[in-house]
């Protein structure tokens, strides 16, 4: 079996960027990877400036009493001339510092009387003054192709006056599940038939990553039909995610259906929940088949297929956070396997905070995902993990989840 180290260096070399940019204004910009490093082209902020409404005075100047400068400094409204020994210019935040100043006393600290201004000494010279370039430097490399573009970045690129940017396109992702006993959700389940849950656990996931999804519904046990999806599939989308119907049984045609039009590679993950999951292609576009049971599905598509659909957008793939907490609880695991325990977090009046175990662990309990606050990583060499020990936590959100 492979252990998740091994399957994740796998991947690193299997998938790389589909190779479409595309340059799209910042409000289409959000959930993309940026496809080229940024480089700024001014300074922000571009000029030396005020951090407060106050008086822009030299420093030599304090403590004193200050003749009071004819004029003022506004954002977006610069003082033309220059301040004066024994001067102090009114000042707001935001404005340039003018030509003479070179520290602003803030108003609360100051005292006008009979045209003067009475300010007191102040700790530093340049005080409540934001220098040029500060937060970015003209020429400098302030965001490195595969960024993924939240709220924050598009603000920096907004701040240096960039309206557009290019990006890596976003992935189209077709997905289906498959199955004669799946149901859709709002409609009415049959005797002996359940309602699919992995396809809209799936679409919603596939989507927080940035991805447009086509969803191919649910597939029934033919193999005219799996094999008609699977190749407009694989004409139309840029990889393709399915749950079950990867085993060899008489009613289990996915697995023949693809590798009738590829390739398919069985992975057996030295990891639990998890264990099987299929990576192959259909028509040279890939392909990554999920085990049936939700837990599963869900762990095997944000550790495994996560990284490798990050790797065909463009994206930069870094390891989820993975945050030391203290166990509560006993247990026992097989020696090679790395398993992933849902928990939840709980502080104890001494300010530690202990994880919990959560109460009902099946691979098909789906409320231990919606109830739990994320997973401790179990190692694949230790078999006894106690009570009090140290362990690495994952939050849904981390594993990227949202």
């Amino acid at each position: 079996m492979l252990t998740l180290d091994q399957a994740l260096d796998r991947i690193a070399a299997m998938f790389a960027p589909t190779g479409a940019t595309e340059t799209v204004s910042l409000d289409l910009a959000r959930g993309r990877a940026l496809a080229a490093d940024v480089i700024a082209p001014v300074s922000v902020p571009p000029a030396d400036n005020s951090a407060v409404d106050g008086w822009a005075v030299r420093f030599e100047d304090l403590p004193g009493t200050l003749r009071v400068a004819t004029g003022r400094a506004a954002a977006g409204h610069p003082f033309g001339g220059t301040v004066a020994p024994g001067e102090a210019l009114r000042i707001f935040t935001g404005a340039i510092i003018p030509d003479g100043a070179d520290t602003v006393v803030m108003q609360e600290d100051a005292r006008e009387q009979d045209g003067a201004v009475v300010l007191p000494a102040t700790a530093r010279v340049g005080a409540n003054r934001r220098l040029a370039g500060e937060d970015m430097q003209a020429g400098d490399v302030v965001l490195r192709a595969g960024t993924r573009l939240g709220a924050g970045a598009l603000g920096m690129l907004a701040a240096l006056g960039i309206g557009r940017v290019a990006t890596r396109a976003r992935l189209k992702v077709a997905i289906f599940s498959n199955g004669d006993e799946l149901t859709e959700a709002g409609a009415n389940a049959a005797p002996g038939r359940i309602y699919d849950s992995n396809r809209p656990m799936m679409r919603a996931a596939l989507t927080a990553l940035g991805c447009n999804v086509e969803d191919l519904g649910i597939l029934p046990d033919r193999r005219d039909t799996i094999d008609a999806a699977l190749l407009h599939a694989a004409s139309s989308a840029d990889a393709i995610v399915s749950s079950a119907g990867m085993s060899v049984g008489e009613e289990d045609h996915v697995r023949a259906a693809i590798e009738a039009r590829g390739a398919l590679d069985f992975w057996s993950l030295a990891i639990k929940p998890g264990k099987p999951i299929a990576i192959g292609n259909v028509a040279g576009t890939p392909c990554f088949g999920l085990p049936g049971n939700p837990v599963a599905a869900l762990l095997t598509l944000l550790l495994v297929v996560q990284p490798a659909l990050q790797r065909l957008g463009g994206f930069t793939v870094t390891p989820p956070l993975r945050v030391p907490v203290t166990c509560g609880f006993d247990i026992r695991k097989k020696v090679g396997r790395r398993e992933f325990v849902r928990v939840n977090l709980v502080r104890r009046a001494d300010g530690a905070v202990v994880a919990m175990k959560y109460p009902r662990d099946g691979v098909g309990v789906l409320t231990s995902v919606v109830e739990s606050d994320g997973v401790v990583e179990l190692p694949e060499a230790i078999e006894t993990f106690a009570a009090g020990q140290a362990l690495p936590f994952l939050s849904w959100r981390a594993l990227g989840l949202v």
